[in-house]
């Protein structure tokens, strides 16, 4: 028998806040029984939930685990200018001329996470 990733767990100042920025990022929604104010908030993605708990101490340093993005139906480029544009940061730039590589992010709260290329660019590239 074995054990499935049921939620990825994050601590934040403001769980709805940042849930909200991940459901749109996602294309998801945050959890019909979640509202503003409370602590813990879900929200569904395909894979597994991210559920965000309210805690009283900030971010101080590098995250321990982070999420990669790979998107399905807009290229790497167009999806780290659309997540820009709903609130994330660029923090560093991993693309290459070449097309290959990354970009790391952060969240509204500071988190990093990665944008990877789309299983088209892949494909192109290979």
């Amino acid at each position: 028998m074995s054990s499935l990733v049921r939620h990825v767990t994050i601590d934040c100042a403001d769980a709805y806040a940042l849930a909200s920025f991940w459901a749109k990022a996602l294309d998801s929604q945050v959890s019909d029984d979640d509202r503003p104010g409370d602590p813990e908030v879900l929200v569904e993605s395909a894979g597994a939930g991210l559920l965000f708990i309210q805690v009283p101490e900030g971010k101080t340093v590098k995250n321990r685990v982070h999420l990669d993005l790979q998107p399905e139906d807009r290229t790497r480029d167009e999806e780290v200018e659309r997540l820009l544009g709903l609130g994330a940061t660029l923090f560093e730039d991993h693309r290459n001329p070449d097309g290959t590589g990354w970009a790391t992010l952060r969240d509204p709260e500071g988190n990093e996470f990665c944008v990877e290329r789309s299983r088209g660019e892949r494909a192109a590239t290979v």
